[in-house]
Order: structure tokens, then C-alpha cells, then sequence
């Protein structure tokens, strides 16, 4: 056995209706909630917010969280956790709220400027007690010490550090019942990716985050289209989230790689969801990867009723498109002129890949980008 090291992540909560229950992992006083203004609106917290009031806790929501969240959201979101004298944190929603309340959760204890965080293990200090529940099965951001922000409007940066390690992660599939197609598949396909890209990792694989990985895609691939085409299916819905948080695990610990380095850019300059922009850039990355991980795509390869690396790369590129997600750049007005930039965007995230199994150049990256702008849906 070679040597590794490897982090479990947040004690899991997991069930139905296990989001109303929350209090019982938070010290009394003042808790900051931080979600969107769509969760708010649609009702998807009202559960969560009734049970900690009823526990007799302040809340202070914070619901200004946009996709892809800027430096000045987390900034502004730890201001209204300093002046509601908060104790503690709540990340409820998507990846971009619980990055949000990562970070937030961080700065109100450590005092850290935000700047100062960006990087890999440059987050120190203490941190709020945090507690974080997922409404979509795809980031696995409640299971990782990852935050990513978006600064100078178009670039994103990443803090990467143990204490954004939340202390509890909360799954209930009752809360992801019904969320539109596209937002299922998108973050279906995200949690995918994570798994994927943890197996065939040139850095940090190891025989636990194998093992978390396979077991993620046996249960993403045998339910990730019952969840788009029956949105109220349970036991579908209960699946997908267990393997979303099985596969944040598993990258936490084998970190991913091309797929999301070039994915990154289609979010800052174009707003693509993280999920969509993943599935954009998949079957260009596993093409370009076949040579140098063939033979982990292989074995990879009967989850999804395949056989062999070309198969498993056939078998992904089957499932993506029967999800009906737009899957060509050209598809979403991205003009064929604008893909240099995007190339040359990607080559700055250094920390993603180095991950790769397979070398990624400027021109690689660009012709990456020309395939995934010309192939039909």
C-alpha cells in the first residue's frame, strides 16, 4: 500500500425531514442563515427557519447569494453575521450558498482578511460552529474544505483549508423533490464529474476516495435519469444526494481536474451553472484523458453498462445528452471568437490542473473548447 492521507469531512445527518431539525446541532444564540432568494421565495426553508426559531434561536437570514458568488457577497454576508452577534452558521441551498457561509463562518471567528484565504491551507484561525444543508445532489459541497468565489468579475479563486470543513452536513431528500429538470441534471452531472475526476486523479488518489467514487456512480448512473424524468421520486432524489456527498468526499481527498479547470471560465464570463458548464466540458476532457487513463475508465466503465475505456467514454456521453441539456457552446450564443479567452482563463487554474491524468496545455484547452462549442446536443 502506498502512503496516504485522508480526511472523512462532516459528521452526516441524513433523512427525510432532517432539516427541521437543525437546533439540536447548534450552540444556543444567534444563528446566520445563509441561502438564496429563490430558496426564500419558493419556501424551501421555511421548515428549517421554523425549527430554529421554535428552539429559540435569532436567526439572521442572509438570502443575497448570487450564482457564482462574488468576494463582496461573503464580505457582506459576514458583516450580518458580526451585527446579529451570530454564534454560529447555517448554509442552506445550493454550492453557492454554502460556499457563502463557509467562508462567512471563517471570517466573523478568525478575523482573516478574505484575501489573505485564497490559495490551499492559508485559511487559519477559528471558525464558527457550521452546519450545512444541501437543496441540489450535485456540488458535495457540504462534504469539502472548498469555497469558491468569484473576483475581479470574470476570475475565480478558491480557498481550500480544513476549517471550512463544516462540523455537521445535513441531507434531506425531501428538500430536492421537484427542482427542475435542467437544475437536476446539471447538478446530477457536477456530482458525476467529482467522482470521476477523483478516480482518475494524477494527485492524492488513494483506496478510500476509490472506493467513495465507485460508489457514488453506482448510484448517480442508476438514478440520475429517474430523478430528471420523475421529479418526485424519492427514492431517487434520496440516492442522488447520497452520492453527491459521497463524491464531495471523495474530491475533498483526490481533488478534480481539466473538466473543472475549463468549466470555470464558462461560469465567470458567461454565467453558465457550475453543473452545466461541467457537462459542457466532460466529454472533451474524457477524450482528451482516454490515452493516459484508459485503464481506470475501464474499470469504471460497468457502472454504466459499458465495457472498456472507449465504452465507459460512449456510455457518459449517452447519459449527459439523454439528461436534455443543451451540450454545445454554439447552443448557448457563445461566439466561436471568445474561446481563445476562455483558454487562456483556464491555464490559470494551476491548482485544478495539475490534477489531470493528462498533460493540458493553452492550445489543448482551446481545442477542448472548439470541440465542446461544435458537437450537437
Amino acid at each position: 500500500m502506498h502512503a496516504f492521507a485522508f480526511r472523512y469531512g462532516p459528521r452526516l445527518v441524513a433523512g427525510a425531514g432532517a432539516s427541521a431539525d437543525l437546533a439540536r446541532h447548534l450552540p444556543a444564540g444567534p444563528v446566520l442563515f445563509v441561502t438564496d432568494a429563490t430558496l426564500l421565495a419558493l419556501g424551501v426553508a421555511r421548515h428549517a427557519l421554523a425549527g430554529l426559531r421554535r428552539a429559540g434561536h435569532e436567526v439572521e437570514v442572509f438570502a443575497d447569494v448570487e450564482a457564482d458568488p462574488s468576494s463582496g457577497t461573503v464580505l457582506a454576508a459576514a458583516a450580518a453575521g458580526r451585527a446579529a452577534g451570530a454564534v454560529a452558521v447555517v448554509g442552506f441551498g445550493g454550492g453557492s450558498p454554502m460556499d457563502v457561509a463557509k467562508l462567512a463562518a471563517c471570517l466573523i471567528a478568525s478575523g482573516q482578511p478574505l484575501e489573505a484565504m485564497f490559495g490551499i491551507d492559508r485559511a487559519i484561525g477559528a471558525r464558527l460552529p457550521l452546519v450545512l444543508v444541501p437543496t441540489t445532489a450535485g456540488t458535495g459541497s457540504e462534504a469539502t474544505p472548498i469555497a469558491i468565489v468569484t473576483t475581479g468579475g470574470s476570475e475565480k479563486q478558491g480557498v481550500v483549508a480544513a476549517p471550512l470543513c463544516a462540523d455537521v452536513a445535513v441531507l434531506d431528500p425531501e428538500l430536492t423533490l421537484g427542482l427542475p429538470r435542467h437544475v437536476t441534471a446539471a447538478t446530477g452531472i457536477d456530482a458525476m464529474v467529482h467522482a470521476i475526476e477523483a478516480y482518475t486523479s494524477a494527485r492524492r488518489k488513494n483506496p478510500l476516495s476509490d472506493a467513495l467514487a465507485r460508489e457514488a456512480l453506482r448510484l448517480i448512473a442508476g438514478h440520475l435519469l429517474a430523478a430528471c424524468d420523475h421529479p418526485e421520486d424519492r427514492r431517487a432524489r434520496a440516492a442522488m444526494l447520497l452520492g453527491s456527498h459521497l463524491a464531495g468526499v471523495a474530491f475533498a481527498n483526490a481533488p478534480v481536474a481539466a473538466v473543472h479547470a475549463l468549466a470555470y471560465p464558462l461560469g465567470g464570463h458567461f454565467h453558465i451553472s457550475h453543473g452545466h458548464a461541467n457537462a459542457l466540458m466532460l466529454g472533451p476532457v474524457l477524450r482528451h484523458n482516454l490515452a493516459a487513463a484508459a485503464p481506470l475508465y475501464a474499470e469504471l466503465a460497468p457502472m454504466f453498462g459499458a465495457g472498456g475505456a472507449e465504452g465507459f467514454v460512449a456510455a457518459i456521453t449517452r447519459l449527459c445528452a439523454a439528461t436534455r441539456l443543451p451540450l454545445s457552446l454554439s447552443e448557448l450564443g457563445i461566439s466561436h471568437n471568445q474561446l481563445p479567452l476562455l483558454a487562456a482563463d483556464a491555464m490559470r487554474q494551476e491548482r485544478l490542473l495539475v490534477n489531470n491524468p493528462a498533460p493540458v496545455s493553452e492550445a489543448d484547452a482551446l481545442r477542448l473548447y472548439e470541440q465542446a462549442w461544435s458537437r450537437s446536443p
